[in-house]
């Protein structure tokens, strides 16, 4: 997966956009206004940063070399997931991406989870 396919999975969710709020080279990716995925344009690495369960990031990060603790982020619930290293199937990926959507998802309000349906 590259950094084009990786934003065509994100946009392609429900309520999704994408901006640049901490500058020109962080793509960040919300839905309902709440962060979920991130990365950087401009590094020749391509990683990402997802939100995860505490649990299951210590899992993957046992697991997968690629996957460490969220750089810049929440070490608890965030992972940088280093793509660029060709360890991890795109499929893996997707579920990491879809994951940390429904996190963000399962935390909205009633009446956010409405608004997101009614798209």
């Amino acid at each position: 997966m590259n950094i084009e396919e990786f934003r065509e999975y994100c946009m392609q969710k429900k309520g999704v956009t994408e901006s640049f709020p901490f500058g020109g080279d962080t793509l960040v990716f919300k839905v309902m206004d709440k962060m979920f995925a991130l990365t950087g344009i401009d590094n020749p690495d391509f990683s990402v940063n997802l939100k995860c369960t505490p649990e299951y990031a210590e899992e993957l990060r046992e697991k997968y070399s690629s996957i460490r603790p969220g750089y810049h982020m929440s070490k608890t619930h965030w992972n940088t997931v280093y793509i660029h290293e060709g360890e991890l199937s795109p499929k893996l990926i997707q579920e990491l991406i879809d994951l940390s959507y429904d996190l963000v998802v399962s935390k909205l309000t009633k009446k956010e989870k409405q608004a997101l349906q009614d798209l």
